[in-house]
């Protein structure tokens, strides 16, 4: 990982314990573009999350291949990836940690000051100065362990005050973290916030963001993303305007017309899963696969977009010129640089086009002549049977960053709408800071204090949101005009990105 010398920012306003939501503004860096064989790194990261195992570990088996424990594997790859860092307090006082945010995991892990190869700089969890800690709190004794493509964390299960934008649950379950490898934290990085399910977190424990919508401490049990985007603009460096989470409802101002929200497949709570129903490529349909095949995990934490073998070969195919690159870059295809790829998902509603410069991932070639696809192989061909523990698709922010979405936990489902111009919407451009300042103007200016003021940034007002569902489900409403409770606004969430988005 490289090491970041930009932290986060925090600013709060006091706010009653209710349900107002919190719109939290993401800080984007860009610290140049990456080279083909990161992205092979990214995709055996992203196998291994999903239990497709890893290209190493594939070779010399044979014979049916068997899911390994995927639903108790929680893994975000770090190395190289887009990666979303909020601010969270743990501890009485409170201790402020940068942690990411990821909705294809479930578990809550800081690092602690007992922490083996954290290194120097890492921002470190302290038992001993908190008046609320307690040992224990799940039938996992002893060390737990999480696995990554590329390493682990381990340590011991404690319970503690754990804070986030002003919403707070008592007797948090989480993973003080003793052992750590391949650089998983960094002096801006200390740990990892899962927003998935319970039923995959190694710590047996419910996710904080399931507590507040279990405890009805959120207005609408809605989790909401905008992903700004800064591929293309060659004067970005630094810190940069990266987007907008909202916990507890959505921002009317960031997308327009309705939510369109799906509900999850089956009664099995695991990832955020829906079905993908077709796949538009340079305006024909591709053959894609059905029922199981087309389960597909919405993973804030992922950069790319994996899918079947077969399903993902009928893609490329469907684009002139395109071709696998093979064992160099396994799952991987390339297509002339020339071409804009244009590719379009629906998951039983509409059907959400991919910005070519997303699904174009750079050259492959000195020449420059072939691009990396947006797109790989997840599956490498496996006979491993896709379901709720392991979908068969992961969405990531190739696609993501092309809509505002919705995570919505009753009805369990995930919704999508259309950006809004000012969220550079429509084909518009990333928002320029004179958008972002329109925005924000709405907030009371607050001074910055403290180890991690760095900056200073606003919050989108709360505005309202209805949407059309599939299914009996509708969207929460908030409405911005609401005088009876003080708006929270909590902004420190960084949206680092290692390189090309």
């Amino acid at each position: 990982m490289i090491p970041l010398s930009l932290t986060s920012y925090l600013l709060f306003l006091s706010a009653l314990a209710s349900a107002e939501p919190v719109h939290v503004t993401l800080a984007k860096r860009a610290t140049g573009p990456r080279n083909a064989s990161d992205y092979v790194a990214i995709a055996e990261g992203i196998r291994q999350k999903y239990g497709y195992g890893t290209v190493a570990s594939r070779r010399g088996v044979h014979g049916v291949l068997k899911r390994q424990g995927s639903a108790g594997i929680s893994i975000i790859n770090q190395n190289q990836d887009s990666s979303y860092l909020g601010q969270v307090s743990i501890g009485t006082p409170p201790q402020n940690f940068n942690v990411v945010l990821d909705t294809g995991s479930s578990d809550l892990w800081v690092a602690d000051a007992s922490c083996q190869g954290c290194g120097s700089g890492v921002h470190l969890y302290s038992a001993s100065q908190s008046s609320s800690n307690q040992a224990g709190g799940t039938s996992t004794a002893g060390q737990t362990t999480i696995r990554y493509g590329s390493g682990q964390v381990a340590g011991t299960i404690g319970r503690e005050t754990v804070s986030m934008g002003g919403f707070t649950v008592q007797n948090q379950v989480f993973l003080q973290v003793d052992q750590v490898t391949d650089n998983l934290v960094d002096e801006t990085l200390s740990g990892i916030m899962g927003l998935a399910f319970d039923t995959i977190a190694s710590t047996q424990a419910t996710p904080f963001w399931q507590a507040l919508s279990d405890g009805s401490q959120l207005q609408a049990k809605e989790m909401s993303f905008w992903l700004n985007r800064l591929r293309g603009v060659a004067s970005a460096s630094g810190a940069e305007f990266g987007g907008v989470f909202t916990l507890g409802g959505t921002n009317s101002s960031l997308f327009s017309g309705d939510i369109d929200f799906v509900n999850m497949p089956g009664t099995q709570r695991t990832f955020w899963l829906l079905s993908l129903t077709s796949v538009n490529v340079q305006g024909k349909s591709a053959s894609i696969s059905t029922g199981s095949s087309s389960l597909s995990a919405i993973d804030t934490g992922t950069t790319l977009i994996g899918g079947p073998t077969a399903d993902v070969s009928n893609i490329w195919s469907a684009v002139d010129g395109a071709q696998e690159i093979g064992q160099q870059m396994p799952g991987f295809w390339a297509f002339p640089c020339n071409t804009d790829v244009k590719i379009s998902m629906a998951f039983g509603g509409k059907s959400w086009p991919i910005d070519p410069q997303d699904m174009n991932l750079g050259p492959v070639d000195r020449q420059g002549r072939f691009c990396l696809g947006g797109i790989f192989d997840l599956s490498l061909g496996s006979n491993i049977e896709s379901g709720p523990g392991n979908p068969a698709w992961v969405v990531g922010d190739v696609f993501l960053k092309n809509v505002y979405s919705v995570f919505r936990a009753d009805p369990p489902s995930v919704g999508f709408a259309q950006l809004s111009e000012a969220a550079g919407g429509s084909g518009t451009a990333p928002p320029s800071s004179a958008t972002v300042s329109a925005l924000t103007t709405s907030l009371p200016s607050v001074s910055l204090s403290g180890p991690l003021a760095t900056g200073s940034a606003g919050s989108p007002s709360t505005g309202s949101a209805t949407g059309s569902t599939t299914g009996n489900s509708s969207a929460g409403s908030i409405n911005s005009s609401s005088t009876t409770l003080m708006t929270l606004i909590y902004a420190g969430l960084m949206c680092i990105f290692f390189g090309l988005l």
